[in-house]
């Protein structure tokens, strides 16, 4: 359970060498934390759990210098590290399970906080779907809720121009300070004027493909709801309303004509139980019945799991090759481990823990794993 509190120097520099090394996602970093109670600790941990795991190489655990060099910087540029157990980080964003352990904001750090919904939707958009966008956005706006998108081209860039009057929160793929596309420049400079700019990437990050569903995670996870405008069958939009659902989110979708595959992927949103918005008063009145302040409250029991109680190493020991033969290149999901196992959760936990800083495994939305 979070319990927010202030970071005092030291410990928001150990905080940010933990969420640097190389193997430690998100859920890691939270089961560490669980585990060790202090990042200090929890890094002392590290090789050895590395080890245990069948790592064949040092951990690259990042050095003090560079955590330093990292905090300097954001401070050149006017940005601000929020860590996921300070007061300021958006609870929205916290209740997820895979919350980013630290976000880099470009702005005021408030915004984030805000009622939120998201728009998302093509990049090759149409000047209707633009328009669209534009038009529910400037309302939502007007209506007292932040519009959340990724700042790409097409239905992000209008929806966040529409907004930028009132509050808009822009979530990036690559570092906070990297402006992408090129042609966005002058409105990421007003976004963080007037809204705020986040990413969980190091400043200086040249956004790659791998970065953005990861992206698109924040996106969805800062908004109460996810409206798509725009999206082809296989697109990176229907990767954050799949997000969506799975962090408990509402999803809104713009229909369109089955001739058009930029209105494909909406279509069969619908199909499957979204919400159909023709205006920004459609999800208004939606999720407007318990007032605004609703919003952005937590889903209840939300969040990192609390920590099982610790196995034995023992335990362990006998079990990891039961459960390393549960796993392949085919992601699983933990609770079918458990059961096919018959190993308690906490043994199952701790195993694939090892095993993903030995950089043995992947971990997928849902809670589901694979091997590397």
């Amino acid at each position: 359970m979070r319990s927010p509190r202030p970071l005092s120097p030291v410990e928001r520099l150990d905080w940010l060498r933990l969420t640097r090394t190389e193997s430690v996602g998100p859920i890691t970093f939270h089961r560490l934390m669980e585990r060790f109670g202090t990042p200090a600790a929890a890094l002392e941990a590290l090789p050895d759990l590395a080890r245990r795991g069948g790592r064949d190489r040092p951990l690259n655990i990042v050095p003090r210098a560079m955590a330093e060099r990292e905090l300097v910087a954001l401070e050149r540029m006017g940005a601000r590290l929020l860590c996921w157990c300070e007061p300021d980080y958006p609870a929205q964003l916290a209740a997820i399970e895979d919350a980013p352990p630290a976000l880099t904001v470009l702005g005021d750090p408030a915004r984030l906080s805000r009622p939120s919904v998201a728009i998302v939707g093509a990049r090759n958009a149409s000047l209707t779907g633009r328009k669209l966008a534009a038009m529910i956005a400037r309302d939502l706006a007007e209506a007292g809720i932040s519009v959340v998108s990724g700042l790409a081209r097409g239905i992000d860039t209008a929806a966040h121009e529409a907004a930028l009057h009132r509050c808009t929160v822009a979530a990036l793929a690559g570092g906070v300070d990297v402006i992408y596309p090129p042609e966005n420049a002058e409105l990421h400079r007003r976004i963080a004027d007037q809204g705020a700019l986040v990413a969980e990437s190091p400043p200086g990050t040249e956004p790659q493909a791998r970065h953005f569903p990861r992206r698109n995670r924040l996106i969805s996870g800062l908004s109460r709801g996810v409206l798509v405008v725009e999206a082809a069958l296989k697109s990176g939009s229907l990767i954050t309303a799949r997000l969506a659902l799975e962090q408990g989110r509402d999803l809104f979708a713009v229909p369109g004509s089955p001739l058009d595959p930029r209105a494909q992927g909406c279509n069969r949103l619908l199909k499957e139980g979204a919400v159909l918005v023709e205006t920004a008063e459609d999800i208004l009145a939606y999720l407007g019945q318990q007032g605004l302040a609703a919003f952005n409250a937590p889903p209840p029991g939300a969040g990192p799991a609390p920590p099982p109680a610790d196995p034995g190493e023992k335990e362990i020991e006998a079990a990891r090759p039961q459960v390393t033969l549960c796993l392949s290149p085919t992601p699983v999901h933990i609770d079918e481990i458990v059961r096919d196992c018959q190993l308690s959760a906490a043994v199952v936990l701790t195993i694939l823990l090892e095993l993903e800083l030995a950089g043995r495994l992947h971990r997928h939305p849902g809670g589901r794993v694979s091997l590397a």
